[in-house]
């Protein structure tokens, strides 16, 4: 046992002493430790928001949303302006922006004579225009102008050329747009924002339609981080899929309203499922599609009952305390 002792030993290697405060941390000059960078961002920080916080405080109006001055002042870079106050507030509260966005959407109803349309994939087969990109000069075909080429994007009838409203109504509900891009006049003018033609809230929604993955973790605390099928605890590879699929709702509902078709993109045609149950689920949609084409069946013909009043009823969870 003394000779096993005396190799481990060898003469002029010194031992390091594990029991040491100091073990493990490399040593810098002098022989101490690193110091540690994260304290030098402290005073940074606090400087750019007292700066922040202060021109924040010299452009706020006499009339402002108090949860938004709330939220922006507690956030660990205060934004330095209202309309960023606005903006980040909406885009922290995504499902509440969804829901109001839908709301306005149901106030300004469906545009008279408007269908839900796709463009053409191309501009050789949509033809030329003649005033440019958006120049909307006399000789442009608006017929075209705004429509999606695909039916994975929302349906948005104010973005189209032959029913847009102009500045100072959002092109995703049609509702007047007002100071900071807020919904309601706040401030008494009459007069929406004519250099506005977006909700701050709408446009928190869209970017929430059209990339619901963005926004997996707020999903996934709605549901309590269970799977919406199977009721186990969501894994960490689970996936976000729609309640009723998107090719359906081309197929099948295109004669819905405007704003009750918004809801498929919306929360209440939303879960999030672990990867395994989403993979069969693509799987048996993927067949389902394939035997419909194989039987000859158009595009547009429709296969199955409607699913509306399902992807509601199956959305416990939507109610006015969501987001």
């Amino acid at each position: 046992m003394a000779r096993r002792a005396a190799k481990r030993e060898k003469p002029g290697r010194e031992t390091p002493d594990r029991e040491g405060p100091d073990h493990g941390t490399p040593a810098g000059p002098g022989g101490e430790g690193a110091p540690d960078a994260a304290p030098a961002a402290v005073p940074w920080r606090e400087g750019r928001n007292a700066a922040a916080r202060a021109r924040l405080e010299k452009s706020l109006p006499a009339v402002f949303p108090v949860p938004v001055l709330r939220h922006a002042l507690a956030r660990p870079l205060v934004p330095p302006t209202p309309r960023l106050a606005v903006e980040s507030y909406w885009r922290h509260h995504i499902l509440r922006a969804d829901r109001l966005a839908r709301a306005l959407a149901a106030r300004s109803g469906q545009p008279e004579g408007w269908t839900w349309r796709l463009g053409t994939a191309s501009p050789e087969a949509a033809g030329p225009r003649k005033g440019g990109r958006g120049s909307g000069t006399a000789g442009e075909d608006l017929s075209e102008k705004g429509l999606p080429f695909s039916f994975r994007m929302p349906p948005a009838p104010f973005r189209e050329g032959p029913h847009a409203l102009g500045k100072g109504h959002c092109c995703v509900c049609g509702q007047p747009v007002y100071r900071f891009g807020w919904h309601r006049d706040l401030w008494g003018t009459g007069a929406p924002n004519r250099n506005a033609a977006w909700h701050a809230a709408c446009v928190a929604a869209w970017k929430f339609w059209i990339a619901p993955t963005d926004h997996v973790k707020e999903l996934k605390r709605r549901q309590g981080h269970r799977c919406a099928q199977s009721g186990k605890r969501l894994l960490r590879t689970a996936e976000i899929d729609h309640r009723v699929p998107l090719y359906r709702i081309w197929r099948e509902e295109r004669a819905r309203p405007w704003p009750a078709l918004l809801a498929y993109w919306g929360v209440p045609n939303l879960q999030v499922v672990n990867r395994a149950i989403h993979v069969d689920k693509c799987a048996a949609e993927a067949g389902e599609r394939a035997s419909v084409r194989r039987a000859g069946g158009a595009p547009d013909e429709p296969f199955g009952p409607a699913a509306l009043d399902l992807v509601l009823s199956g959305d416990p969870l939507s109610g006015p305390g969501e987001g």
